[in-house]
């Protein structure tokens, strides 16, 4: 059951990169036989991997959404389903042509990260499970619809003709990015010559521990000894709040993606955006605000729901107590927070446009600050994720 489940998850980022280029080509031609053939294989893409997350629930026994896997995996489903319902309404393919890639990169990043079904923590034996982290997925799922539509418009509107602050921020974006595509190359490079570096210490509870590198330690764990004879020693140790090996990965992801950034540059002699910016030129800027400013509309009551009061009703349930000031929960709430004001800004005073789209892309740096440094980085009750 295991494989059939990894068979459809992998059919279905193929059919996704292949739809990518059909809603590339529908933005060259004027009819929209282009944009059918891609939103279909969309379609087939999101039923496969429909079939993938039954399945590995099958084999589970509980909905695979319990650790760093199955639940960027998840995101990554998500984010096709709330684009596919938004094309419906819109019959917009450039937001095919970039949704898609950022959930092929999502699926990809999560890929990277063990996959074995592990017995669930006593935590999380619970229906919450699936109830909390399926809505909190799915209305994060729908605000990235905005990001998509908001960096959209600011390629499209943004000067590139001349350095700005604007100018400067977009290519931060699309750095991140890049960063993504790093971290993929680099722990497929390792994974491929099975790399693996094992460091050993004493636990506040004088038992042994034991941690694995599956990457060249740049960063080492709080009083870990290095015991894999012909590995590189780590320059800097971590101090104990932090997940060293997750920490490590974040450090080479952002290495190799300054170096793949460097060779775009070169290769386009411009800027990432500025080469980007003539495929966006004919889209209706009014209707990418349009978009969104409705994907927040529809996505922040389903993140309230699965974020805040499910995540509450089941902290009360678990922990006996609603709220602790657990990093991951501070992080929901703060995401809430600023998708709150966005509201607010837009409907009552006035912030559509170029400050819309730019508090949409902020938005996301929130939601994949959690996504990635709180879950990867950052220790706390969350860190099973």
């Amino acid at each position: 059951m295991v494989e059939i489940s990894s068979s459809f998850l992998f059919a279905a980022f193929v059919l996704y990169l292949v739809a990518t280029l059909f809603f590339g080509g529908a933005i060259k031609e004027k009819g929209r036989k282009w944009a059918n053939i891609g939103i279909s294989i969309t379609i087939l893409g999101f039923a496969a991997q429909s079939v993938y997350f039954v399945t590995r629930w099958i084999a589970s026994g509980h909905a695979p959404v319990s650790n760093f896997f199955e639940f960027g995996t998840f995101f990554g489903m998500m984010m096709v389903g709330a684009f596919i319902i938004m094309y419906f309404i819109y019959k917009t393919s450039i937001l095919g042509l970039f949704a898609l890639p950022v959930a092929i990169l999502l699926i990809a990043y999560a890929s990277m990260f063990p996959r074995e079904i592990t017995p669930l923590i006593p935590s999380l034996k619970s229906y919450w499970l699936q109830i909390h982290v399926t809505t909190a997925a799915a209305g994060q799922a729908i605000l990235a619809i905005s990001f998509i539509a908001g960096l959209i418009y600011l390629l499209k509107n943004v000067d590139q003709s001349k350095k700005s602050k604007q100018t400067f921020w977009l290519e931060a974006v699309i750095f991140s990015l890049v960063c993504v595509i790093g971290f993929i190359a680099v722990t497929t490079a390792f994974s491929s010559v099975k790399y693996e570096a094992k460091f050993q210490w004493i636990d506040k509870n004088e038992q042994k521990a034991e941690m694995v590198y599956n990457l060249p330690a740049l960063v080492g764990p709080h009083e870990g000894k290095l015991v894999t004879a012909d590995k590189l020693e780590p320059a800097v140790e971590t101090p104990a709040i932090i997940n060293a090996k997750k920490l490590n990965t974040v450090i080479w992801s952002i290495f190799i993606g300054i170096g793949l950034y460097i060779l775009l540059r070169l290769i386009l002699r411009k800027r990432v955006a500025a080469a980007i910016q003539p495929v966006v030129q004919k889209v209706d800027s009014d209707l990418l605000d349009e978009i969104g400013y409705r994907s927040v509309a529809i996505g922040f009551p389903v993140f309230t729901l699965g974020a805040l009061i499910f995540a509450m009703i089941w902290a009360q349930i678990a922990w006996t107590r609603f709220w602790g000031w657990d990093p991951k929960e501070v992080w929901a709430l703060i995401t809430w927070l600023f998708y709150a004001a966005f509201l607010h800004l837009r409907l009552s005073k006035g912030w559509h446009g170029e400050k819309s789209a730019w508090l949409a892309v902020i938005g996301f740096a929130i939601i994949m600050f959690n996504f990635v440094v709180v879950n990867l980085v950052i220790a706390g009750l969350h860190s099973y994720a």
